[in-house]
């Protein structure tokens, strides 16, 4: 009798520790994208390796709240929207979906160009008429082929909408003090006119049924070499042009959309944030400030990020174009974009101080290390350049060839979606708007990791390994714990629901 209680105790015992050991298991759903293979694949079995005596320990501290979360995505180009015209509906429908979809990425941020960019067809403008104060002649006719169609099937299938940012790559050249598409400053005289051509592009969009939510003053302001369409500002400048003209014209007729200023490579930042944020009356109309990610192919700039952030803690900062540069895309082949092969601009031509920023990198590790760092660094929005290219990396009139993470043979019809469509939907399909970045604990210096607790309570921790080999992770939050692995070159998206 005796050895059939103490049975009954010892499963009992068993029984109670199994439960707890359950009730102390933290609820999680695992998708991975990795070298090997994996493209945002949920794992059915992540556990750790027993074996393996490191384990890194993570712990989630969602009661230290830091920014909140404003979206990701990428950018409408002329460019992207035209090679949708260009291929078969079934799969411009399965880009749609991929980008904006409930089953795809879930963009809920993007970006598209007032007037013509690099990524645009020809040169062009919205006010081509020269003298035309009044913008009397004003016309998005240019869009309504292209970027517009692309929006509107976007806002389709886009469940819980997305934002628009608009960035200007130059006026007219006829409002310039050169008369050209590239280069040269804004004339005083035409300060106004260039305000109200804001306002009036708020007004063309409303009437197609599109609604802006935000401007950048300038698409790098410091200029591009010379190369394509751009406008020069010093820091003040832009600050004297929004305070005192695109600001005021905004608050008469469009007070609800927003205004970035800078719109550059983080190097430079904090001169443009002392301009803006000087004192009450030039910070008044700056609802935050935009940045590109082309001052290196590995430095994140925290120093910078952080300055903006503590300067003007309640504004926006948001990284707003950044791709894969003087590259032309690899078709189908997957490895390329986990291998350091890839080079920038830089590469070429960056000055000799600065050759270190540009080494040879891949293309995966730079967009997961870029945003992971971001987050980290207070920035609240990161938005991709163009959506979709073709194999050559264009269409784009100077033949400035760059990587999409989607790429279309639009001759033969064919879609090929690269590791980078995967990387980025690890943050926007999981991270969503109003999301609270949240501070952790990361007993690992080489595993990069970012976590956001969303509204509807669920945390999203991302991790990258960015080495070749696998690490045993023990990750907890409150009195409950997780163990899982992760293996070599692989990014991982965590969800932890209740």
């Amino acid at each position: 009798m005796k050895i059939i209680k103490n049975f009954i105790y010892l499963v009992l015992l068993f029984t109670m520790i199994n439960c707890n050991s359950k009730q102390n298991q933290l609820n999680v759903e695992v998708y991975e994208t990795s070298a090997s293979g994996n493209n945002l694949t949920k794992l059915t079995n992540f556990s750790s390796d027993e074996n393996q005596e490191e384990v890194v320990k993570i712990k989630l501290l969602p009661s230290e709240k830091r920014q909140t979360i404003t979206g990701f995505g990428g950018s409408f180009t002329e460019s992207s929207a035209y090679l949708l015209n260009k291929i078969s509906k079934k799969n411009r429908d399965s880009i749609i979906e991929a980008y904006f979809g409930e089953s795809g990425a879930k963009y809920s941020l993007s970006r598209t160009h007032m007037n013509s960019s690099d990524f645009s067809l020809s040169q062009y403008s919205y006010a081509p008429v020269e003298g035309d104060k009044e913008l009397k002649h004003f016309s998005i006719d240019e869009d309504k082929d292209d970027i517009i169609p692309m929006i509107k099937d976007a806002m389709k299938v886009s469940k819980d909408g997305f934002k628009i940012l608009s960035s200007p790559w130059t006026a007219s050249p006829w409002m310039k003090d050169n008369k050209e598409w590239v280069g040269g400053k804004l004339l005083p005289e035409y300060y106004d006119t260039w305000a109200l051509f804001f306002s009036k592009y708020v007004d063309a969009y409303k009437a197609e049924g599109i609604d802006i939510w935000g401007f950048t003053v300038e698409n790098e302001p410091l200029g591009n070499g010379n190369n394509w369409e751009s406008m020069h500002y010093t820091p003040d400048e832009m600050t004297n042009f929004v305070q005192n003209h695109l600001g005021p014209q905004l608050e008469k007729t469009h007070p609800e959309v927003k205004i970035l200023g800078y719109d550059q490579n983080r190097e430079h930042l904090k001169e443009w944030i002392d301009s803006q944020y000087k004192n009450e009356e030039t910070s008044k109309y700056f609802d935050g400030t935009a940045i590109h990610w082309y001052a290196s192919t590995y430095e994140i700039f925290p120093e910078e990020l952080q300055y903006a952030y503590n300067k003007a803690p309640n504004k926006y900062l948001i990284q707003s174009e950044a791709c894969v540069d003087s590259e032309v895309p690899k078709w189908k082949d997957d490895a390329w974009y986990w291998k350091k092969e890839a080079t920038d601009w830089g590469w070429d031509w960056a000055p000799e101080q600065d050759k270190h920023f540009h080494p040879k990198y891949a293309p995966v590790n730079r967009y997961a290390r870029d945003i992971i760092g971001c987050l980290n660094n207070y920035v609240d929005g990161w938005i991709d350049w163009n959506m979709v290219l073709n194999k050559q990396g264009g269409p784009n009139w100077f033949k400035n060839w760059c990587v999409a993470p989607i790429i279309v043979d639009e001759e033969n019809d064919e879609v090929y979606f690269t590791p980078i469509y995967y990387t980025l939907a690890h943050f926007s399909k999981f991270i969503r708007p109003e999301a609270k970045v949240i501070n952790l604990e990361n007993s690992d210096k080489d595993l990069l990791v970012t976590a956001a607790e969303n509204l509807d309570g669920t945390i999203a921790v991302v991790l990258f390994n960015e080495g070749t080999t696998s690490k045993n992770i023990s990750l907890s939050l409150n009195d409950k714990n997780v163990a899982i692995q992760i293996q070599g070159q692989a990014i991982q998206t965590l969800v932890i629901t209740n």
